[in-house]
C-alpha cells in the first residue's frame, strides 16, 4: 500500500515540478526551467504530495488571502491518479485559505468532468485574455 503524505512548507525543485508536470499530462513550460522556478517563487500557496521522497503531486495557488484565490496548478503524476490526492490537495489550499475565500480555476478541456467531482461549480461569467 502507497502511503502519500502532504507537505505545505517543503522546497521543491524545478526539476521536480518539470517532471510532476509531465507525469501529470497538465500543460505547462516543461522545457521552460527559468519560467517554472519564476512559477515556483510567485505563488502564494505550494501544497505537495509525496511518496517518500518522490514529489507524485503539487497544487499551485495565487491569491490575496482575503476573498479570492486562483488555483493555477493541480497536477498529480498519472500513476497517482484516482486516489484521492488531487481532492486532498485542493482540501488543504481551503483550509489554508479559509471558508471567506473563493477558489477559482481554468480547467484543462480533459479535467473539466473532474472539478465537479471533488467540489467545484461551473461558472459561465469568466474571460480570459489568453498568453502569447
Amino acid at each position: 500500500m502507497i502511503t502519500i503524505h502532504f507537505e505545505d512548507s517543503k522546497e521543491i525543485s524545478v526539476a521536480e515540478l518539470a517532471d510532476v508536470f509531465r507525469k501529470s499530462g497538465i500543460r505547462r513550460p516543461v522545457e521552460d526551467l527559468p519560467r517554472l522556478q519564476e512559477m515556483l517563487e510567485q505563488a502564494d500557496i505550494t501544497m505537495t504530495a509525496w511518496d517518500g521522497m518522490r514529489l507524485v503531486g503539487i497544487a499551485r495557488a495565487i491569491t490575496d488571502f482575503s476573498y479570492c484565490c486562483y488555483l493555477s496548478d493541480l497536477a498529480v503524476d498519472k500513476d497517482y491518479q484516482n486516489q484521492g490526492i488531487g481532492k486532498e490537495l485542493v482540501k488543504r489550499v481551503q483550509e489554508r485559505l479559509g471558508e471567506e475565500i473563493s477558489v477559482i480555476l481554468l480547467a484543462s478541456p480533459i479535467a473539466m468532468d473532474y472539478y465537479p467531482k471533488i467540489g467545484f461549480q461551473k461558472i459561465q461569467n469568466g474571460y480570459i485574455i489568453p498568453r502569447k
